[in-house]
């Protein structure tokens, strides 16, 4: 475990929430579980309750998974075929009258964010990829114009004693580390204390 060493304590689903490249390649999601994963994120607020998000779940051993993983970039295909799952996210940035949708992005990163804090919670591992090949998973997997892949998230069971290549082995047993708190606020906070870390 890598638990994040905060400023101020937060929920342990969030502190030990990490992203890890090691996967068991003999475990597999049950139905219940990847449903309740499915479910967390289907309960995410948006904007005018639009729930612009899409997935696109791939099993290790289904085809999709195949086409999925090969879409990936070099670096994340050397450890992903691992996972027991890839989920793809896409947003829906035009609603059904060809109107934008300015909030899609934003409202499909949070039904993520539920998705992952459940399989926190349910003790399996996630980790989320932007190195992917968005228009071949467009093409391949034939989604509307309206929908934008977002991401792709490896779940499956933490294995620790995974073999890894470098520097990818070296970046699962480093600490984890974030910027100062302070760095991330856009104007100094007034009349607010904020712990210096």
């Amino acid at each position: 475990m890598k638990t994040a060493e905060t400023s101020v304590p937060v929920h342990p689903l969030l502190a030990d929430r990490w992203s890890p490249r090691g996967f068991d390649r003999a475990h597999s999601l049950a139905p219940d579980q990847l449903a309740a994963l499915l479910e967390a994120a289907r309960w995410a607020p948006s904007a005018n309750n639009s729930q612009p998000w899409r997935f696109l779940v791939a099993q290790r051993g289904a085809p999709e998974f195949d086409r999925l993983t090969a879409a990936l970039a070099p670096g994340n295909r050397a450890w992903a075929d691992a996972a027991s799952a890839l989920l793809l996210v896409a947003a829906e940035t035009v609603d059904e009258t060809g109107r934008p949708r300015p909030w899609a992005l934003y409202d499909t990163g949070q039904a993520v964010a539920h998705l992952i804090t459940q399989a926190q919670a349910d003790g399996l591992a996630t980790h989320q990829m932007g190195g992917f090949d968005a228009a071949a998973v467009r093409d391949d997997f034939g989604l509307a114009e309206a929908l934008s892949p977002v991401v792709v998230i490896a779940v499956g069971r933490l294995d620790g004693d995974a073999a890894l290549p470098e520097p990818l082995a070296a970046r699962e047993r480093a600490p984890r580390t974030r910027a100062p708190l302070r760095s991330l606020l856009l104007t100094p906070a007034q009349n607010t204390e904020l712990p210096a870390a």
